[in-house]
């Protein structure tokens, strides 16, 4: 006969499908990155311990007991720039929106970001911008040359202007300010960025990795332009594309559910 659904085995059933979710939500989400690989390492070491607890071996089984032991302080330091990611998202997810939001920056911005990426991608000039959105980002803002500027099409390619001072870096827009320009960015290790891409690509996936910052970047081999967040690299934007994102991204009428279909833009980290 078929086991009665008591509460108890239904408290056993809920409790083990939110280990397997939360199971499944942390591998979704350390996916490509360094960090899936030390998990990996980690659940080897795991195996090996009761392998060696089955066959006997207690020298092995101490060993893989101290490891187990140490381990999550251990993931804790590693792993310090994923967990503040994760627990930013988290508390983002559960606040409010406001109802009413003045709206005027955010489309000067859109329009500012469009006259400067239009002007560089056509000549082929260089530019790493990033726009802070609830994270912050003053351990990088505190790298760079101080602006403290209106948000200008006219300025963010005055910037990016090959051999003059500010050129070199990452331009910083936060709290509706140019505030800094030459920042330095975090570089992503992630094995899913193409081999061709460069420097500015790889501050570009840093800084979202490290943050819920929007990063666009200017190639100045081809003058193609990509946006990354929350780790992921949109590459090849066309002028359309990226101003629908813009919109998605910043306009306060946007409601949350409508930005999942930013995915249409993905087009793939292997594509050249």
């Amino acid at each position: 006969m078929l086991p009665l659904l008591t509460s108890n085995n239904l408290m056993h059933a809920i409790d083990i499908a939110i280990i397997w979710f939360l199971l499944y939500k942390i591998i979704q989400f350390v996916e490509g990155t360094r960090a899936l690989q030390i998990l990996l390492g980690l659940g080897t070491g795991i195996l090996v311990k009761v392998i060696s607890w089955y066959l006997g071996l207690a020298t092995v089984s101490w060993v893989m007991d101290q490891l187990i032991t140490w381990a999550p302080i251990a993931l804790v330091v590693i792993f310090q720039q994923e967990i503040r990611r994760g627990l930013e998202s988290l508390g983002r997810r559960i606040t409010l929106r406001r109802s009413h939001i003045d709206n005027s920056f955010e489309q000067q911005l859109i329009k500012s970001l469009d006259e400067a990426l239009q002007y560089m991608s056509k000549r082929r000039i260089g530019a790493l911008i990033t726009i802070q959105r609830d994270a912050n980002l003053d351990e990088y803002i505190k790298t760079g040359i101080k602006l403290d500027a209106y948000v200008t099409g006219q300025l963010l390619i005055n910037t990016f202007i090959p051999n003059t001072p500010l050129h070199d870096g990452a331009v910083i827009i936060s709290d509706k300010r140019i505030a800094v320009a030459s920042a330095y960015l975090p570089l992503s290790e992630s094995t899913r960025i193409p081999k061709e891409l460069g420097t500015r690509h790889r501050a570009a996936v840093g800084i979202s990795e490290a943050s819920d910052a929007i990063t666009v970047v200017v190639s100045e081999e081809t003058g193609e332009i990509s946006i990354t967040q929350k780790g992921d690299l949109l590459r090849h934007m066309d002028q359309s594309s990226y101003l629908t994102y813009f919109e998605k991204q910043f306009l306060a009428n946007i409601t949350e559910g409508t930005q999942t279909s930013n995915k249409k833009w993905w087009k793939g980290w292997g594509r050249g």
